[in-house]
């Protein structure tokens, strides 16, 4: 008898948990079909938009599944010498290159432009990364990783995602004063060696990054990591083909953080940022044409929906006042830094590395640094020496 009560406990216990899980799972589905619908239906919507909501949700629902954190990689890395991790995102990236430089060497895939520009490397975009290393190391994860914790049910980013919207237009802000500032020519692989060659570096550089993380690693890369990003890879193509450039996320809090502005009666119209060809009539469109923000939506939803399908889904306050303001001064440090150098562990890394920009390879050595200061950081926020996976990382 005692047997059969103790069986049935666990199930009586969660079957609150999995009610939530089935309501959290049909909101978050309803309000994507609802998303591609409203996308697709609006004046200047078209058919690309509603398909890149789809990929949105993919990748949010492949995070979260797979438990693909950048932040805990590079966490792991300054913090316990262990560079398992970056097997995985040497993997990643070498998929993506093969996938994305041939798109770029033909011009246009199915009539459609393909574009991968190139960033400089100079003194603001140094800054940048190194605060974006150190943001994500307080704030509890990049911009990917904020999206599909959050969408996991960690409350303490939202915390994160407010200080990314607000540190993201006071980056737009002052980006007057840092484009001032010495920096290289912007440089690419492809322009410099050509399409073949620029491929075949960058498959033996990455291969020769991955054999090395697999022969100093202290952990065996988990399966699933190596499985995400494969799926991450394939998305982000299916990104670029759809979009015609490739993943990108955080541009669209700068967005947001500087429609905020102008309606306190700040007016983000005259900052350099958006005084540029293509960047002029943001603020005064629609953010739901804007295709990174309706991404970052559909990453969210998708990282729920994930969740729930799992029976993971769990709301939490994710710790007291202190790691909070971590997340929002992490967040605040990230947002800023990543309009300093053009981008996230996304943009400025994954995306920038796959179409072969070598400020890539400079965004990673400096947001190893920006990390090393960020663990250094975060007793003072009350967070733990623990390396998370999964919707806390």
């Amino acid at each position: 008898m005692s047997e059969i009560s103790l069986s049935r406990r666990p199930a009586l216990l969660r079957m609150p948990q999995l009610g939530l899980n089935a309501v959290a799972g049909l909101v978050a589905s309803l309000l994507l079909v609802a998303l591609a619908i409203a996308v697709w239906a609006q004046p200047g919507g078209q058919w690309r938009l509603p398909a890149l909501v789809v990929v949105g949700a993919l990748i949010g629902a492949a995070l979260l599944r797979y438990g693909f954190g950048f932040a805990s990689a590079f966490r792991a890395l300054v913090q316990w010498g262990d560079p398992a991790m970056f097997q995985a995102h040497a993997l990643m990236i070498g998929l993506a290159s093969a996938l994305m430089l041939p798109m770029l060497a033909a011009g246009s895939v199915f009539g459609f432009a393909m574009h991968g520009e190139a960033t400089p490397v100079g003194v603001g975009f140094a800054v940048g990364a190194l605060l974006f290393g150190a943001g994500m190391q307080v704030g509890g994860g990049c911009a990917s990783g904020t999206l599909f914790a959050l969408g996991g049910g960690n409350g303490k980013l939202i915390g994160t995602l407010a200080g990314f919207v607000v540190g993201s237009a006071l980056g737009a802000w002052s980006m007057g004063f840092w484009w001032s500032l010495p920096a290289l020519p912007p440089a690419s692989l492809q322009d410099l060696t050509g399409f073949g060659p620029a491929l075949a570096i960058q498959l033996v550089v990455l291969g020769g990054l991955a054999l090395l993380a697999r022969r100093f690693a202290k952990t065996p890369v988990p399966r699933s990591l190596l499985i995400g990003g494969v799926a991450l890879a394939l998305l982000n193509a299916a990104t670029m083909v759809l979009n015609g450039k490739p993943w990108g996320e955080t541009s669209a809090f700068a967005l947001w953080g500087a429609k905020l502005f102008t309606q306190a009666g700040i007016d983000a119209h005259h900052w350099a940022y958006w005084m540029r060809p293509g960047f002029n009539t943001q603020l005064d469109r629609a953010t739901s044409l804007d295709v990174t923000s309706m991404m970052d939506a559909a990453i969210l939803l998708g990282a729920i929906i994930a969740a729930c399908a799992a029976g993971q889904f769990r709301p939490r306050l994710g710790g007291g006042l202190r790691p909070w303001i971590g997340a929002l001064a992490g967040g605040m440090a990230m947002g800023f830094g990543a309009r300093l150098a053009n981008g996230c562990n996304i943009g400025a890394y994954f995306s920038a590395l796959a179409v072969g920009n070598l400020s890539g390879w400079a965004w990673l050595l400096l947001a190893i640094a920006g990390s090393w200061i960020g663990v250094k950081l975060r007793p003072l926020f009350d967070l733990d020496a623990r390396v998370e996976q999964g919707p806390s990382c």
